[in-house]
């Protein structure tokens, strides 16, 4: 066996191992997000303009710092390191959900959670891509992709399983979930590897950034960017579904319903976007969004459209997330890859807070109608673009 094989065989065990890292993250943390908007709503003064802005902030600071946490794990090496304070952080914070009693303490402990994120994302997707040959990178996040979402459909399952059956509460279920969440810790702990050179070097972050900015990478993020300012998140899903009438102990398994497409098609579609270009498969996951707002626009006649609505949605997160993650390194310098990730992540984190939160405000002053025709409209913009960006890049890889 060659010395280049070995090595790729040697490799592949961390993307197996950050998938178990993300599988059982992902458990803790869907146990609460699950129950987490119906929780707001429920609160004193909450209603949809607030959860969108909530979801918004959280969001824009997770993708914001995401863009630091990328730059230092380039310029130190030191990505595992990065990677287990921000799991840590998360773990850490997420239970004390279980002792907030207003909305705002509630965008504190959103907040923090969202900082973990924003610390260990970059330098994860940086190692993922370090650890596979350039040709198998839509397969390795796919996998990647796959075992995290695995982890998010049995997180909302067994929390509709402990309030159903078991009859416990959703503020002790924000506390069970610190079990997966340390689960999850050894793992990266004890098996998944630095793949870089852990000298550290001096913090050049300007000059960095305008070498990756050079080039497609800058038109790639503006297509990016447009399409997030209305691809809202998961959250305007379960607040629909409550809306409707749907129970409490009911609405995780909306959840798992977008879970199960996520997994179904994030395999499929990063090993395709492998064959045929991540461009052209990225254009599919636009157009599963763009479903998903035209049949908000229509209305909504029961519980099984919702459960439509995420599916679709489901398929759309599979693909989307999966091949935008993918494509970075190909537009990147390699020694800059988690800079490169850490620029896609604020760029995407500043269109998710416009998204959510002009979303939660049409939503509450003009209708769930308008809303969703905002995102139509971004959706068709950033389709457009992305054509275009096809066209004058000239390739589709």
């Amino acid at each position: 066996m060659s010395k280049e094989r070995k090595q790729n065989v040697g490799l592949s065990g961390n993307v197996l191992s950050l998938g178990f890292v993300s599988f059982f993250t992902d458990i803790s943390t869907e146990m609460i997000f699950s129950l987490l908007p119906s929780f707001i709503l429920g609160l004193p003064g909450a209603g949809y303009a607030l959860l969108g802005l909530i979801e918004g902030v959280a969001e824009f600071l997770s993708y914001a710092l995401r863009s630091v946490t990328g730059i230092i794990s380039d310029q130190f090496r030191r990505r595992k390191l990065l990677l287990f304070v921000g799991y840590a952080f998360s773990t850490l914070t997420k239970p004390l959900f279980a002792l907030v009693s207003t909305a705002f303490e509630v965008l504190v402990i959103r907040v923090s959670d969202r900082v973990g994120k924003a610390v260990r994302t970059s330098p994860r997707d940086a190692l993922l891509s370090e650890s596979v040959p350039a040709a198998q990178l839509g397969k390795a996040f796919g996998i990647h992709r796959t075992l995290d979402q695995l982890g998010a459909i049995i997180g909302p399952v067994l929390a509709s399983f402990l309030l159903l059956v078991l009859g416990v509460t959703i503020r002790e279920i924000f506390w069970l979930s610190f079990i997966p969440g340390s689960l999850a810790l050894i793992i990266l702990w004890l098996c998944v590897k630095e793949r870089v050179s852990t000298s550290p070097t001096r913090l050049r972050i300007h000059p960095d950034i305008r070498l990756v900015l050079k080039g497609s990478f800058s038109h790639l993020l503006l297509v990016l960017g447009m399409f997030s300012m209305g691809a809202f998140n998961f959250s305007i899903i379960l607040a629909i579904a409550q809306e409707i009438g749907l129970s409490e102990a009911v609405i995780p398994l909306v959840y798992a319903t977008l879970n199960v497409t996520h997994v179904v098609i994030a395999l499929p579609s990063g090993m395709l976007s492998d064959k045929v270009g991540r461009e052209k498969v990225l254009l599919l996951g636009y157009g599963a969004f763009l479903l998903v707002a035209l049949l908000l626009s229509q209305p909504i006649v029961g519980p099984a459209y919702i459960f439509l609505v995420a599916l679709v949605y489901g398929l759309y997160m599979g693909i989307g997330e999966t091949i935008q993650r993918a494509m970075i390194p190909s537009y990147a310098p390699a020694e800059l890859t988690g800079t490169a990730y850490g620029l896609y992540y604020l760029v995407v984190g500043i269109g998710f807070f416009i998204a959510n939160a002009v979303f939660g405000a049409l939503w509450t002053y003009a209708g769930l109608r308008v809303a969703a025709s905002y995102c139509i409209g971004t959706s068709l913009a950033a389709i457009g673009g992305m054509l275009v960006f096809m066209k004058t890049r000239g390739r589709g890889t």
